[in-house]
Protein backbone atom coordinates (compact mmCIF):
# COMPACT_ATOMS: atom_id res chain seq x y z
CA UNK A 1 0.00 0.00 0.00
CA UNK A 2 2.95 2.51 0.74
CA UNK A 3 4.26 2.10 -2.78
CA UNK A 4 1.47 2.57 -4.28
CA UNK A 5 0.63 6.01 -2.53
CA UNK A 6 4.22 7.18 -2.93
CA UNK A 7 4.14 5.74 -6.41
CA UNK A 8 1.28 8.73 -7.67
CA UNK A 9 2.41 12.17 -9.11
CA UNK A 10 2.81 14.83 -5.99
CA UNK A 11 -0.28 16.32 -7.27
CA UNK A 12 -2.76 13.31 -6.67
CA UNK A 13 -1.03 13.05 -3.54
CA UNK A 14 -1.56 16.96 -2.48
CA UNK A 15 -5.72 16.29 -3.69
CA UNK A 16 -5.85 13.03 -1.98
CA UNK A 17 -4.72 15.27 1.27
CA UNK A 18 -1.70 13.38 2.27
CA UNK A 19 1.48 14.52 0.92
CA UNK A 20 2.82 16.62 3.61
CA UNK A 21 2.12 13.68 6.33
CA UNK A 22 3.61 10.86 4.43
CA UNK A 23 6.70 12.67 3.29
CA UNK A 24 7.31 13.83 6.73
CA UNK A 25 6.74 10.56 8.24
CA UNK A 26 9.00 8.86 5.93
CA UNK A 27 11.76 11.39 6.58
CA UNK A 28 12.51 11.02 9.91
CA UNK A 29 15.36 8.39 9.95
CA UNK A 30 17.07 10.95 7.92
CA UNK A 31 16.56 13.78 9.64
CA UNK A 32 17.51 11.66 12.59
CA UNK A 33 21.01 11.73 11.50
CA UNK A 34 20.85 15.30 10.43
CA UNK A 35 20.36 16.63 13.98
CA UNK A 36 22.32 13.69 15.39
CA UNK A 37 25.46 15.65 13.34
CA UNK A 38 23.95 19.18 14.29
CA UNK A 39 24.59 18.25 18.09
CA UNK A 40 27.99 17.05 17.36
CA UNK A 41 29.10 20.62 16.05
CA UNK A 42 31.37 22.20 18.09
CA UNK A 43 29.61 25.29 18.62
CA UNK A 44 26.48 23.47 19.56
CA UNK A 45 28.28 21.48 21.87
CA UNK A 46 29.52 24.61 23.48
CA UNK A 47 26.01 26.29 23.53
CA UNK A 48 24.34 23.44 25.10
CA UNK A 49 27.55 22.96 27.74
CA UNK A 50 26.88 26.98 28.52
CA UNK A 51 23.36 26.56 29.73
CA UNK A 52 24.40 23.88 32.39
CA UNK A 53 26.99 25.90 33.58
CA UNK A 54 26.60 26.74 36.13
CA UNK A 55 24.50 23.46 36.79
CA UNK A 56 20.89 24.50 37.63
CA UNK A 57 19.11 23.51 40.97
CA UNK A 58 16.28 21.96 38.68
CA UNK A 59 15.07 21.58 35.00
CA UNK A 60 11.61 21.48 33.90
CA UNK A 61 10.74 21.00 30.16
CA UNK A 62 7.43 22.60 28.69
CA UNK A 63 5.81 23.01 25.54
CA UNK A 64 1.94 22.62 24.55
CA UNK A 65 0.13 19.60 22.71
CA UNK A 66 2.55 17.01 21.04
CA UNK A 67 5.45 19.02 22.43
CA UNK A 68 4.07 18.51 26.06
CA UNK A 69 4.42 14.88 25.84
CA UNK A 70 8.14 15.63 24.05
CA UNK A 71 8.73 16.96 27.45
CA UNK A 72 7.32 13.32 28.96
CA UNK A 73 9.32 11.38 27.26
CA UNK A 74 12.58 13.35 28.11
CA UNK A 75 12.17 14.42 31.95
CA UNK A 76 13.70 10.66 33.26
CA UNK A 77 16.98 10.02 30.43
CA UNK A 78 17.69 13.92 31.69
CA UNK A 79 17.43 13.67 35.44
CA UNK A 80 19.28 10.14 34.83
CA UNK A 81 21.77 11.58 33.09
CA UNK A 82 22.05 15.55 34.52
CA UNK A 83 21.93 14.00 38.63
CA UNK A 84 19.29 17.02 38.80
CA UNK A 85 15.34 16.95 39.47
CA UNK A 86 13.92 16.95 35.72
CA UNK A 87 10.29 17.55 35.49
CA UNK A 88 7.78 18.50 32.45
CA UNK A 89 5.18 20.69 32.81
CA UNK A 90 2.80 22.00 30.28
CA UNK A 91 2.65 25.16 28.86
CA UNK A 92 -0.60 26.08 29.45
CA UNK A 93 -0.79 25.19 33.42
CA UNK A 94 2.99 27.15 33.44
CA UNK A 95 0.83 30.46 31.76
CA UNK A 96 -1.83 29.90 34.20
CA UNK A 97 -0.54 28.96 37.25
CA UNK A 98 3.38 29.10 37.29
CA UNK A 99 3.45 30.65 40.31
CA UNK A 100 1.95 27.65 42.11
CA UNK A 101 3.75 24.46 39.89
CA UNK A 102 7.36 26.32 38.59
CA UNK A 103 10.18 25.05 41.19
CA UNK A 104 11.04 27.45 43.66
CA UNK A 105 14.70 28.53 43.50
CA UNK A 106 16.74 29.53 39.73
CA UNK A 107 16.45 27.04 37.33
CA UNK A 108 16.44 26.02 33.25
CA UNK A 109 13.20 26.03 31.35
CA UNK A 110 13.18 23.87 28.02
CA UNK A 111 10.85 25.17 25.74
CA UNK A 112 9.88 22.83 22.66
CA UNK A 113 8.18 23.86 19.70
CA UNK A 114 7.84 22.99 16.48
CA UNK A 115 6.67 26.60 15.44
CA UNK A 116 7.54 28.25 18.05
CA UNK A 117 4.51 30.35 17.57
CA UNK A 118 1.65 29.19 19.52
CA UNK A 119 0.26 31.89 22.19
CA UNK A 120 1.86 30.00 25.48
CA UNK A 121 5.21 29.66 23.81
CA UNK A 122 6.07 33.20 23.93
CA UNK A 123 3.72 33.93 26.53
CA UNK A 124 5.54 31.66 28.90
CA UNK A 125 9.02 32.86 28.43
CA UNK A 126 8.06 36.37 28.25
CA UNK A 127 6.18 36.07 31.69
CA UNK A 128 9.05 34.10 33.25
CA UNK A 129 11.70 36.49 32.23
CA UNK A 130 9.96 38.84 33.94
CA UNK A 131 8.58 37.60 37.39
CA UNK A 132 11.27 34.79 37.55
CA UNK A 133 14.33 36.29 37.08
CA UNK A 134 16.87 33.67 38.04
CA UNK A 135 15.68 31.46 35.53
CA UNK A 136 17.59 30.54 32.83
CA UNK A 137 15.99 29.15 29.41
CA UNK A 138 16.75 26.87 26.18
CA UNK A 139 14.68 27.08 23.45
CA UNK A 140 14.84 24.13 20.93
CA UNK A 141 12.24 24.75 18.14
CA UNK A 142 12.21 23.69 13.96
CA UNK A 143 11.26 27.37 12.81
CA UNK A 144 14.30 29.70 12.68
CA UNK A 145 11.28 32.27 11.52
CA UNK A 146 9.00 31.57 14.58
CA UNK A 147 8.69 34.16 17.51
CA UNK A 148 10.28 31.82 20.04
CA UNK A 149 13.68 31.91 18.13
CA UNK A 150 14.07 35.73 17.21
CA UNK A 151 11.82 37.77 20.40
CA UNK A 152 14.65 36.85 22.74
CA UNK A 153 18.01 36.91 20.57
CA UNK A 154 19.27 39.77 22.54
CA UNK A 155 18.39 38.25 26.10
CA UNK A 156 21.72 36.31 27.46
CA UNK A 157 19.22 34.45 29.58
CA UNK A 158 17.87 32.94 26.57
CA UNK A 159 20.08 30.13 24.35
CA UNK A 160 18.07 29.06 21.32
CA UNK A 161 18.89 25.68 19.42
CA UNK A 162 17.24 25.83 15.78
CA UNK A 163 16.75 22.43 14.02
CA UNK A 164 16.78 21.63 10.06
CA UNK A 165 13.94 23.43 8.52
CA UNK A 166 12.67 19.50 6.89
CA UNK A 167 11.84 19.08 10.63
CA UNK A 168 9.23 22.11 10.58
CA UNK A 169 6.36 19.82 9.18
CA UNK A 170 3.53 21.44 7.06
CA UNK A 171 1.39 18.91 8.24
CA UNK A 172 -1.37 19.47 11.30
CA UNK A 173 0.08 16.66 13.01
CA UNK A 174 3.60 17.07 14.12
CA UNK A 175 5.57 13.76 13.20
CA UNK A 176 8.88 14.71 12.18
CA UNK A 177 8.77 17.30 14.22
CA UNK A 178 8.77 15.36 17.44
CA UNK A 179 10.99 12.81 17.06
CA UNK A 180 12.82 15.27 16.07
CA UNK A 181 13.08 17.66 18.94
CA UNK A 182 13.15 14.62 21.34
CA UNK A 183 15.95 13.67 19.83
CA UNK A 184 17.72 16.87 20.19
CA UNK A 185 16.93 17.30 23.92
CA UNK A 186 19.27 14.78 24.48
CA UNK A 187 21.92 16.96 23.41
CA UNK A 188 21.91 18.10 26.78
CA UNK A 189 23.79 14.52 27.96
CA UNK A 190 26.78 14.59 25.57
CA UNK A 191 29.54 13.20 27.41
CA UNK A 192 27.27 12.15 29.97
CA UNK A 193 25.22 8.77 30.95
CA UNK A 194 22.56 8.14 28.20
CA UNK A 195 23.87 10.20 25.50
CA UNK A 196 22.59 8.56 22.16
CA UNK A 197 26.24 8.06 20.51
CA UNK A 198 26.11 7.59 16.76
CA UNK A 199 26.33 3.66 16.53
CA UNK A 200 22.93 4.27 18.89
CA UNK A 201 21.14 6.68 16.90
CA UNK A 202 22.07 4.78 13.31
CA UNK A 203 20.76 2.14 14.79
CA UNK A 204 16.88 3.02 15.46
CA UNK A 205 17.38 5.14 12.58
CA UNK A 206 18.20 1.32 10.08
CA UNK A 207 15.41 -0.40 12.36
CA UNK A 208 12.67 1.97 11.48
CA UNK A 209 13.69 2.22 8.31
CA UNK A 210 13.12 -1.89 8.13
CA UNK A 211 9.68 -0.92 9.10
CA UNK A 212 9.05 1.43 6.36
CA UNK A 213 10.44 -0.88 3.98
CA UNK A 214 8.52 -4.73 5.16
CA UNK A 215 6.22 -3.90 7.80
CA UNK A 216 3.61 -0.94 6.33
CA UNK A 217 1.43 -3.29 4.41
CA UNK A 218 0.56 -5.14 7.83
CA UNK A 219 -0.13 -1.89 9.75
CA UNK A 220 -2.46 -0.71 6.83
CA UNK A 221 -4.03 -3.79 7.47
CA UNK A 222 -4.38 -3.54 11.19
CA UNK A 223 -5.62 -0.27 10.51
CA UNK A 224 -8.27 -0.86 8.38
CA UNK A 225 -9.58 -3.04 10.95
CA UNK A 226 -13.22 -2.22 12.67
CA UNK A 227 -11.98 -0.59 15.85
CA UNK A 228 -13.42 2.32 17.24
CA UNK A 229 -11.44 2.80 20.13
CA UNK A 230 -7.74 2.38 20.81
CA UNK A 231 -5.41 2.09 23.97
CA UNK A 232 -1.63 3.00 24.13
CA UNK A 233 0.06 1.81 26.85
CA UNK A 234 4.06 2.72 27.66
CA UNK A 235 5.91 2.86 30.66
CA UNK A 236 8.15 5.89 32.25
CA UNK A 237 9.22 8.31 29.65
CA UNK A 238 6.99 5.95 27.25
CA UNK A 239 4.14 7.33 28.30
CA UNK A 240 4.76 10.09 26.68
CA UNK A 241 4.73 8.06 23.69
CA UNK A 242 2.15 6.43 24.22
CA UNK A 243 0.21 10.12 24.87
CA UNK A 244 1.57 11.22 21.24
CA UNK A 245 0.15 7.96 19.69
CA UNK A 246 -3.02 8.35 21.12
CA UNK A 247 -3.23 12.35 20.04
CA UNK A 248 -1.82 11.19 16.30
CA UNK A 249 -4.82 8.81 16.09
CA UNK A 250 -7.14 11.13 17.42
CA UNK A 251 -5.93 13.78 15.77
CA UNK A 252 -6.17 12.06 11.97
CA UNK A 253 -9.41 10.69 12.62
CA UNK A 254 -10.96 13.09 13.31
CA UNK A 255 -12.36 12.34 16.55
CA UNK A 256 -13.77 8.95 15.00
CA UNK A 257 -11.28 6.64 16.59
CA UNK A 258 -11.80 7.30 20.87
CA UNK A 259 -8.14 6.98 22.52
CA UNK A 260 -6.66 6.34 25.75
CA UNK A 261 -3.13 6.53 26.98
CA UNK A 262 -2.24 4.79 30.36
CA UNK A 263 0.99 3.09 31.91
CA UNK A 264 0.78 -0.99 31.68
CA UNK A 265 0.59 -0.99 35.57
CA UNK A 266 -1.92 2.05 35.55
CA UNK A 267 -4.22 0.55 34.01
CA UNK A 268 -5.74 -1.78 36.48
CA UNK A 269 -6.48 1.14 38.65
CA UNK A 270 -9.85 2.06 36.62
CA UNK A 271 -9.53 2.35 33.06
CA UNK A 272 -9.45 -0.96 32.47
CA UNK A 273 -12.79 -1.15 32.83
CA UNK A 274 -13.56 1.25 29.42
CA UNK A 275 -11.64 -1.59 27.18
CA UNK A 276 -13.82 -4.12 24.90
CA UNK A 277 -12.64 -7.52 23.03
CA UNK A 278 -12.46 -5.06 19.58
CA UNK A 279 -10.34 -2.12 21.36
CA UNK A 280 -7.00 -1.77 19.64
CA UNK A 281 -3.88 -2.13 22.31
CA UNK A 282 -1.41 -0.63 21.58
CA UNK A 283 2.03 -1.70 23.83
CA UNK A 284 4.94 0.17 23.43
CA UNK A 285 7.37 -2.30 25.01
CA UNK A 286 10.20 -0.83 27.54
CA UNK A 287 13.94 -2.31 26.37
CA UNK A 288 14.40 -2.80 29.86
CA UNK A 289 13.73 -6.89 30.65
CA UNK A 290 12.81 -5.69 34.26
CA UNK A 291 9.81 -3.27 33.11
CA UNK A 292 9.26 -5.13 30.34
CA UNK A 293 8.26 -8.53 32.54
CA UNK A 294 5.64 -6.39 34.07
CA UNK A 295 4.09 -5.19 31.05
CA UNK A 296 4.02 -8.93 29.85
CA UNK A 297 1.99 -9.68 32.84
CA UNK A 298 -0.41 -7.26 32.11
CA UNK A 299 -0.51 -7.75 28.28
CA UNK A 300 -1.52 -11.69 29.35
CA UNK A 301 -3.76 -10.69 31.99
CA UNK A 302 -5.83 -8.39 28.90
CA UNK A 303 -5.79 -11.80 27.15
CA UNK A 304 -7.31 -13.75 29.73
CA UNK A 305 -10.29 -11.62 30.07
CA UNK A 306 -11.08 -11.01 26.64
CA UNK A 307 -10.06 -7.75 26.04
CA UNK A 308 -7.72 -5.87 23.78
CA UNK A 309 -7.96 -8.73 20.85
CA UNK A 310 -6.85 -6.25 17.95
CA UNK A 311 -2.85 -5.47 19.35
CA UNK A 312 0.22 -3.67 17.86
CA UNK A 313 3.44 -4.26 19.90
CA UNK A 314 6.39 -2.79 19.01
CA UNK A 315 9.53 -4.29 20.33
CA UNK A 316 11.91 -7.36 19.77
CA UNK A 317 11.63 -10.88 20.71
CA UNK A 318 7.63 -10.45 21.04
CA UNK A 319 6.57 -13.90 23.20
CA UNK A 320 3.43 -15.85 21.20
CA UNK A 321 1.13 -15.74 23.95
CA UNK A 322 1.79 -12.13 24.89
CA UNK A 323 1.12 -11.35 20.99
CA UNK A 324 -1.77 -13.06 21.22
CA UNK A 325 -3.83 -14.14 17.91
CA UNK A 326 -4.51 -11.24 16.34
CA UNK A 327 -1.61 -9.50 17.52
CA UNK A 328 0.96 -7.72 14.89
CA UNK A 329 4.76 -7.40 15.98
CA UNK A 330 6.78 -4.77 15.00
CA UNK A 331 10.10 -5.79 15.34
CA UNK A 332 12.11 -3.16 16.63
CA UNK A 333 15.58 -4.24 18.17
CA UNK A 334 16.28 -1.51 21.67
CA UNK A 335 18.55 -3.40 23.87
CA UNK A 336 18.55 -1.45 28.02
CA UNK A 337 22.09 -0.74 27.48
CA UNK A 338 20.90 1.82 24.27
CA UNK A 339 18.26 3.83 26.97
CA UNK A 340 14.88 5.00 26.33
CA UNK A 341 15.07 7.57 23.43
CA UNK A 342 16.04 5.73 20.66
CA UNK A 343 13.46 2.98 21.63
CA UNK A 344 10.89 6.02 21.75
CA UNK A 345 11.86 7.41 18.24
CA UNK A 346 10.71 4.17 17.08
CA UNK A 347 7.80 3.74 19.03
CA UNK A 348 6.42 7.02 18.01
CA UNK A 349 7.34 6.71 14.14
CA UNK A 350 5.31 3.01 14.23
CA UNK A 351 2.05 5.27 15.94
CA UNK A 352 2.52 7.32 13.38
CA UNK A 353 1.70 5.10 10.80
CA UNK A 354 -0.85 4.01 11.93
CA UNK A 355 -2.75 6.90 12.58
CA UNK A 356 -2.03 7.88 8.84
CA UNK A 357 -3.40 4.17 7.64
CA UNK A 358 -6.40 4.51 10.03
CA UNK A 359 -6.91 8.30 8.57
CA UNK A 360 -7.42 6.70 4.82
CA UNK A 361 -9.11 4.13 5.54
CA UNK A 362 -11.88 6.36 7.28
CA UNK A 363 -11.31 8.72 3.61
CA UNK A 364 -9.64 10.78 5.60
CA UNK A 365 -7.13 13.70 4.81
CA UNK A 366 -3.98 13.08 7.13
CA UNK A 367 -2.36 16.81 6.33
CA UNK A 368 -5.41 18.90 7.25
CA UNK A 369 -8.14 15.90 8.93
CA UNK A 370 -9.91 18.15 11.26
CA UNK A 371 -11.92 20.32 9.25
CA UNK A 372 -11.22 23.42 10.01
CA UNK A 373 -11.56 22.51 13.69
CA UNK A 374 -7.45 22.76 14.50
CA UNK A 375 -5.00 24.58 12.92
CA UNK A 376 -1.55 24.03 12.59
CA UNK A 377 -0.52 27.01 14.91
CA UNK A 378 -2.72 27.56 17.51
CA UNK A 379 -4.95 30.67 17.21
CA UNK A 380 -4.04 33.65 18.74
CA UNK A 381 -5.51 34.09 22.34
CA UNK A 382 -5.13 37.35 24.87
CA UNK A 383 -2.59 37.06 27.43
CA UNK A 384 -3.97 37.48 30.74
CA UNK A 385 -1.78 39.34 33.83
CA UNK A 386 -1.98 38.40 37.46
CA UNK A 387 -1.60 34.84 37.03
CA UNK A 388 -1.56 32.99 40.17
Amino acid sequence: MLAALQSRPLAQQQDAGYADTLREILQQPETWRGTAELLRRPEVRQRLAAVLDPAPAQVVLTGSGSSMYIGECLAPSLQAGLGLPVQAIAGGTLLTHWRSVLPPGPGLLISLARSGDSPESCGVVSRLLGDAPAWRHLVITCNAKGRLATQYRDDPRVTVLVLDERTNDRSLVMTSSFTNLLLAGTGLLLGRAGEVSAATLERAAAAVQQVFEHQTDALARLAQGGFAAALYLGSGGALGAAREGALKMLEMTGGKVATMAETFLGLRHGPMSSLRADTLVVALLSPDPAVRAYEYDLLRELSRKGLGKPRLLVGEGVPADVAGPAGLVVEVPAGAAHGEVPAMLAHVAVAQLLAFFRCLSLGGRPDAPSQGVLTRVVESFAIHGDAT
